[in-house]
């Protein structure tokens, strides 16, 4: 199949997203345009030098960055139209449900209240879901650099906001640099957030060991893993992953851009699916690894000779690893004869 042909099936497939941070779909052009909009200097001359910068050695030098350019997110609308950019795009690429992370603490750290914040990325998801049909919720997602008594504090400021929001915001993440943060570390606030009755899922087993995906799943209780590719490093661990279907969310074109792998040919996603494990493939922050969710599939499809029926099992997959209730799942899942 040629690559227009590929890509045209790729987009067709119904599926789902469930690793996106949503402050990493921020491009060149719309960060030059709130910088622009909100009267902040940029340290690059262009849209082009920006996207020239996105050269990146590991987690950290890309966080830098990431972080860098979210600085120019202050207003309610700057938070709408950031998300709102990314749903157009997942529509066009066959996303019919999203599973949106996006971190308070880089926001609030700078002043922006965390009001702001929620306010414009949900109005864009509810209006996103009135105009396409597309449907979403919302993760809140902790940052591991910084301290648990950190997270209990945004927790509580987010919480009089739940009543509001209930509709999309229903789970609660970990993400930012595994090195040095291990899942215990947040083990008292994982507790309480599944005992408020959210949806729980970590980033373990990107530059973090095997042991992370465990002790996430062990200690942290959650039900999906973000990343994990660094599972098979343990196999038992591997086998309880198969065993009990615990949704792998990958990211091919961020391992690939932050040297998790050296070529997507050497990626282990192939080898996880055909063995049996519920992989998912996402696109993490697109707007700095170079692909959408769709340019994912199509990268890993023409890289591992991934087949149609490998490419609508990882469609399938996506659905089934959601937090939608069961019942919509099915329905979906029997209206697109996945």
């Amino acid at each position: 199949m040629n690559t227009a042909d590929l890509n045209a099936y790729i987009c067709d497939l119904p599926k789902a997203e469930l690793h996106l941070h949503i402050e990493g779909t921020l491009e060149p052009e719309l960060i030059f345009k709130l910088a622009a909009r909100n009267h902040i200097a940029m340290p690059y001359a262009s849209v082009e030098a920006l996207r020239a910068a996105y050269a990146f050695t590991d987690l950290q030098s890309f966080l830098d960055l990431y972080y860098a350019g979210a600085s120019v997110l202050i207003t309610e609308q700057d938070f709408y139209d950031m998300t709102m950019a990314y749903l157009q795009r997942a529509r066009a690429d066959g996303v019919l449900h999203a599973e949106i992370m996006f971190d308070p603490q880089t926001h609030t750290a700078r002043g922006v209240a965390i009001e702001t914040v929620f306010a414009g990325i949900v109005r864009a998801l509810r209006d996103a879901r009135a105009t396409t049909g597309i449907s979403s919720y919302l993760l809140m997602s902790f940052l591991r650099h910084l301290s648990e008594q950190d997270a209990f504090d945004t927790l509580a400021a987010a919480l009089p906001l739940r009543a509001q929001y209930a509709d999309v915001w229903i789970g609660i993440g970990l993400d930012s640099a595994e090195l040095g943060n291990p899942p215990g570390k947040f083990a008292r606030i994982f507790a309480r957030c599944k005992e408020l009755g959210f949806r729980l899922v970590a980033h373990a087993g990107e530059e973090g060991p095997a042991a992370y995906v465990r002790d996430a799943l062990e200690v942290l209780h959650v039900e999906r893993i973000d990343h994990g590719v660094r599972s098979e490093d343990d196999p038992a661990l591997m086998q309880r992953l198969i065993r009990d279907q615990v949704p792998l969310t990958v990211c091919p074109l961020s391992n690939l851009k932050l040297c998790v792998v050296e070529a997507l040919s050497q990626h282990n996603l192939a080898r996880l699916l055909r063995q049996g494990a519920m992989i998912t493939i996402n696109s993490d922050d697109p707007a700095y690894f170079g692909g959408y969710v769709g340019q994912n599939y199509l990268a890993v499809a023409q890289a591992l000779d991934l087949n149609k029926r490998e490419l609508t099992t990882l469609a399938r997959n996506s659905l089934l690893a959601s937090f939608l209730p069961a019942d919509t799942k099915q329905r979906l899942l029997d209206s697109q004869d996945l």
